[in-house]
């Protein structure tokens, strides 16, 4: 059984760099996408691109969001030793995880409550910052489980860690958007191209979590434990993987003028 929960948490704590590591991406590198796509002669202005690239995301937010409330109910639930170690430990890189992922999903949800563009403008750069913000924190928390929790997580380590983190992501967020903006005919191509990307988002947190191997099962919950949430995970977890597939069939690519042009979105 610990084996097996040991496993989901690698699942989730993957699969959530490889899946919410592009709409970080895309949060990141917003402003130069839009500027390349204005660039290479797309039709509507810079305001106008940011809302395609915003809104070609729009869909699969929420749902990458809910591996990470998985893995932390996991982290807790089977790990909870763990738990008092890594918010003490890590206390600082927890606080700029959480602002970076408030202002974030403040960006997302207020951009589009009034109409003008320095409105617009001002609620995309706080989606800019709150995405730089999550990808430097996540690299810096993932150093600093390697080397035991320092007292001074945002060393030089620590930074080099979150830069790897986050050029991966926007790697990843600039096939994302190819993939999504390209037409059917290039689904293909840039699908692979996605797929490649998402490896590379999720190999990040695939090596440490697997330095951490022996640490973790130190720290499993109780055989009992361990039963109970199997019971309360087992109902749930068809319903999480079958949203999941769902969203990705239903929402493909667009191609970059005339459907894509017109993306509805409630970001």
């Amino acid at each position: 059984m610990e084996i097996i929960w040991l496993a989901v948490l690698a699942v989730l704590l993957v699969g959530y760099f490889a899946l919410e590591g592009f709409d970080i991406g895309v949060g990141m590198t917003l402003p130069w996408l839009a500027r390349a796509g204005e660039h290479a002669g797309e039709p509507g202005g810079r305001a106008r691109h940011r809302d395609r690239l915003v809104a070609a995301m729009a869909p699969y937010v929420l749902a990458n969001e809910v591996w990470l409330v998985a893995l932390a109910g996991t982290l807790f639930g089977a790990f909870p030793a763990l738990e008092g170690t890594v918010l003490s430990g890590m206390y600082p890189v927890v606080v700029a995880l959480l602002v970076s992922w408030i202002l974030r999903d403040a960006g997302l949800w207020f951009r589009r409550r009034l109409d003008g563009d320095a409105w617009r403008g001002f609620w995309d750069a706080v989606l800019c910052a709150g995405s730089w913000g999550l990808a430097l924190s996540w690299g810096v928390a993932l150093a600093s489980l390697v080397r035991e929790l320092p007292s001074q997580p945002f060393d030089l380590v620590g930074l080099l860690s979150g830069a790897v983190v986050a050029a991966a992501f926007a790697f990843h967020g600039r096939s994302f958007v190819a993939w999504r903006l390209s037409g059917r005919a290039e689904a293909a191509r840039t699908g692979r191209r996605l797929l490649l990307t998402a490896v590379v988002a999720a190999l990040p947190a695939a090596v440490p979590l697997a330095a951490l191997v022996p640490s973790l099962t130190d720290h499993v919950a109780s055989p009992a434990t361990l039963n109970v949430l199997s019971v309360i995970a087992l109902p749930v977890t068809p319903i999480l993987v079958g949203a999941q597939v769902w969203v990705w069939r239903t929402f493909g690519p667009l191609g970059s003028t005339g459907v894509a042009a017109r993306i509805p979105s409630f970001f």
